[in-house]
């Protein structure tokens, strides 16, 4: 199945394990790409521009890594049959660099100043949110549900849980507000993509994209 897969949908998984294994041998020397806070500078390190969008491609763990790729996986492949190659990476890493930006918003509002990131949640889970856009009756399975539910219900369950967590405090370890930054970015993606275009004349345009 691995070699049908679409060809961003190959090359992100492919890069991301890689960066993995990059991350198990070189340990120390991947902290500079990981998303730092805006807030001073910590130990040797601290926040520049390209973390945004390097942070997504790095891991806690062997299931982290495992968990993302397997939603990327999942996910990634009939949107990228749908939108094209092109449209689909940016849509990606455009979903990391959004969950970035709203992981740095809030841990900088309620001045933590101490929480970097890592991990392609934020991406993916605008992935889980672009599938329910597209393709809103299509059932999946979302652990720990015994049950294939419809896909726009996993995106709604994924955002609520999200925000409960967030809001709440529950799992402190997980940076909840950055999936929701993804899932938002999105959202607002599909929602620009879909703007009839100016038509002239007053003629009917039709929208670029259809839910299905």
């Amino acid at each position: 199945m691995f070699p049908r897969l679409p060809p961003a949908t190959k090359a992100l998984l492919i890069i991301t394990v890689a960066t993995f294994g990059l991350q198990l041998l070189f340990k120390s020397g991947m902290y500079v790409f990981e998303l730092w806070p805006l807030q001073g500078r910590f130990y040797d390190y601290s926040f520049r521009p390209w973390q945004l969008l390097t942070y997504g491609f790095l891991h806690g763990g062997f299931f982290h890594l495992f968990f993302n790729m397997l939603v990327l996986f999942m996910f990634g492949a009939p949107l990228e049959q749908v939108w094209g190659s092109k449209r689909f990476t940016w849509y990606y890493l455009l979903c990391i660099i959004g969950a970035g930006l709203c992981h740095l918003a809030v841990d900088y509002w309620l001045a933590k100043g101490a929480t970097r990131a890592i991990g392609a949640s934020g991406g993916v889970l605008g992935l889980v949110l672009g599938y329910a856009m597209i393709f809103p009756r299509q059932k999946v399975m979302v652990f720990p549900i015994p049950a294939m539910i419809p896909a726009r219900v996993a995106a709604a369950l994924f955002g609520i849980f999200a925000l409960f967590a967030g809001v709440s405090g529950t799992m402190p370890g997980v940076a909840h507000f950055a999936h929701l930054g993804g899932m938002l970015t999105g959202w607002l993606l599909i929602c620009y993509w879909r703007r009839p275009p100016a038509s002239k004349g007053g003629g009917k345009s039709r929208p670029h994209l259809r839910s299905m």
